[in-house]
């Protein structure tokens, strides 16, 4: 098999690395990659998002499957083009990408098949809309820009200075994009989040471990919203009864719905969940594989990943042959000094082989690019730091080590990935 990999960060290194130990495969291309993918796949340097290019990339060197990373190609519809062509490929519809691409889309959808989620305060369509509704919710509430904004379009505003702030930034400054032309406002949920993650044929399905990632900067859950500082996955994250509960309440529901409406979902769903004392409730949906969940989902793998997800695109997904290393695995952030705000490209980045040595250890990068024989920064995620071991203990204690051996000037990760681990078995009261 030939397969080409869409995207550059953290998660299309894990597909790369675990697709890449399949004897089936002889060839990996990745576009764009990025410095650390380029010593395991062959790097093209297209955007992922830019449809037309990719078409003509896939043209030319006839992967036997395309497997897409980031949201973006799916937004844009990529993976409709390569179904007209009969191109086989792992990835929802356009339609279907709209659970991400489109919150207010996803929230409709919700409320339409009675799915559990946060009661939906309004959706609005210009700053002075939100600041009237803003004058009579009860606080804390949680405002979303409506479309992708990368991680960083959902705030949970304590007051109304915070959220006019949040708003005029988003809304009246464009600090975001086109994403923050509509604001949807829903009520706060408390409880530990979990990301249930599914791979679908459209008619079959399969639930990945489960995992929970940390999105604020800085320890402690303080600070700014990221795209993910680090997760951990063990088995304990999930116990049985949790489990038929979010498969009878959330998925079940989700897949009959997107039935319903007549979209066909095919490739990875990510629900994004909020263990509250009233059941499991819907924070949101990604059309793809989280990132860092990805890696710390991906170092438990004990299949052949080239093999389920050429029979995902074939639509002869077997959930049985998805099997799962027990144990637990963690994976810590590396992220650039400044992020998610403003920071610098160009950081010489030491320690890398040293890290890549302790045992259990993978580097994966996200921010990168090779210069020269030096590797340097690139981006606001620079690595995701992923062991795997026998107890989230071991393993958060493995990549902590290997974090310790990386250098570069303004490093920053946060130091309590997976600490309140010890916690878990609460996690479904």
């Amino acid at each position: 098999m030939k397969i080409l990999v869409l995207g550059g960060g953290g998660r299309e290194h894990a597909l790369v690395w675990k697709l890449k130990q399949s004897p089936r495969v002889e060839q990996i291309w990745c576009a764009p990659g990025n410095g650390g993918i380029a010593a395991e796949a062959e790097c093209v340097a297209i955007d992922a998002g830019d449809v037309g290019a990719i078409i003509a990339l896939a043209g030319k060197i006839q992967p036997d499957l395309t497997i897409v990373g980031p949201e973006l190609p799916l937004v844009n519809g990529l993976t409709d083009a390569f179904r007209q062509r009969n191109w086989p490929i792992v990835g929802p519809s356009q339609q279907a990408a709209q659970l991400e691409g489109s919150k207010i889309f996803s929230k409709e959808f919700l409320e339409r098949h009675n799915i559990p989620t946060a009661k939906m305060c309004g959706t609005y369509d210009s700053p002075a809309q939100v600041y009237s509704a803003l004058s009579s919710v009860a606080w804390p509430v949680v405002i979303k820009a409506d479309g992708l904004c990368a991680g960083k379009g959902v705030f949970l505003a304590p007051d109304f200075a915070a959220a006019k702030d949040f708003v005029a930034r988003v809304v009246e400054e464009n600090e975001l994009g086109p994403g923050g032309r509509r604001i949807l406002i829903e009520e706060t949920l408390e409880g530990e989040e979990l990301s249930f993650i599914i791979l679908t044929d459209g008619k079959r399905y399969a639930p990945l471990v489960p995992t929970r990632d940390h999105k604020r900067v800085f320890d402690g859950n303080q600070g700014p919203n990221t795209g993910g500082m680090g997760a951990y996955s063990t088995d304990e994250l999930l116990p049985d009864d949790l489990r038929e509960t979010i498969i009878s309440t959330v998925v079940e529901p989700t897949l009959q719905g997107l039935a319903a409406d007549g979209i066909r979902y095919q490739g990875f769903l990510y629900i994004g969940l909020m263990l509250t004392n009233s059941g499991p409730k819907v924070l949101e949906f990604n059309c793809r594989l989280g990132d860092p969940e990805a890696q710390a989902i991906l170092a438990r793998l004990d299949f052949d990943l080239a093999d389920i997800l050429r029979d995902v695109a074939a639509g002869q997904l077997d959930p049985s042959k998805l099997r799962w290393k027990p144990g637990a695995s963690a994976c810590v952030v590396l992220t650039s000094g400044g992020y998610p705000g403003k920071f610098e490209n160009g950081k010489r980045i030491d320690g890398l082989t040293a890290a890549g040595q302790i045992t259990g250890v993978k580097l994966l990068h996200a921010g990168t690019k090779l210069s020269g024989d030096a590797v340097v920064t690139n981006g606001g995620r620079v690595l995701g730091v992923t062991a795997a071991a026998t107890t989230i203990e071991a393993a958060l204690a493995s990549a902590y080590e290997a974090a310790s051996r990386i250098h570069f000037e303004g490093m920053h990760y946060r130091k309590d990935i997976g600490a309140h681990a010890t916690r878990l078995k609460a996690a479904g009261d």
